[in-house]
């Protein structure tokens, strides 16, 4: 075993320690406990869920498990992810997809950040890394509305897209206008905002235009009300 694996399996052994004693040294391990929580609480043994930045396929993983018998769509452009989900999940109940998902069909230069492939997206934006090593590469976009067959019902979506989140929920808005799903999504200073995202728009698009409402995780959880349009404003301007 080399170097970088073991490095990479005590990273790991590390993270299920202080998973299993509930601590979250950083806001990604707090904000993934919160998600599965939010996973237990909404998703049936049928729901159908769409994962928008797969990654790996952790949270995929999860949305497997607790919804064995629904359907899962999951986008994932950087190449060696997307094969990599496709071998993993041949013959499963889950569909993968290399799109990069946006507001309008086409094709566009996608920033794969090599030593820190999370980070990687349509748009350059701050990393939480030193000298990160950025390959371009040439990516098909789609929008959600066209690849989400109309007669299967969204019960559940997660868009970890870097900052470009606005832009996969509007050019999702027939699946959600009509199946009104729980949805997961970033949105915040230092990323957001490289793609021009206000707050303002984002609540105007969840709340007037999907009838929806906004909140964060951990007030969904604990069943406290929505954000009014200026709370909203303030949490992002926070973030």
């Amino acid at each position: 075993m080399d170097g970088t694996n073991i490095l990479n399996n005590l990273k790991q052994f590390i993270k299920t320690i202080l998973k299993n004693l509930h601590i979250d040294p950083t806001l990604n391990m707090k904000y993934d406990r919160q998600t599965e929580k939010v996973i237990q609480k909404l998703l049936k043994p049928t729901s159908n869920t769409i994962d928008v930045g797969c990654h790996k396929g952790e949270m995929l993983e999860k949305f497997m498990k607790a919804s064995p018998k629904g359907v899962h769509f999951a986008f994932e452009p950087i190449p060696a992810m997307f094969h990599g989900l496709t071998q993993k999940y041949a013959g499963q109940n889950c569909r993968v997809f290399p799109y990069a998902l946006a507001e309008k069909p086409g094709q566009a230069e996608f920033n794969f950040v090599k030593n820190a492939p999370a980070y990687s997206g349509l748009k350059q934006r701050k990393y939480a890394v030193d000298k990160p090593e950025i390959e371009k590469i040439q990516v098909e976009i789609k929008t959600l509305d066209e690849v989400i067959p109309a007669n299967v019902k969204i019960d559940f979506i997660k868009i970890d897209v870097e900052g470009a989140e606005y832009g996969v929920l509007r050019g999702g808005s027939e699946t959600v206008k009509k199946n009104k799903p729980v949805i997961i999504f970033e949105c915040g200073i230092g990323a957001s905002d490289f793609y021009g995202t206000t707050p303002a728009a984002v609540h105007e698009l969840i709340v007037h235009e999907y009838g929806l409402h906004l909140s964060t995780m951990q007030r969904w959880l604990k069943n406290e009300k929505p954000f009014a349009e200026n709370e909203f404003i303030e949490t992002y301007n926070q973030a």
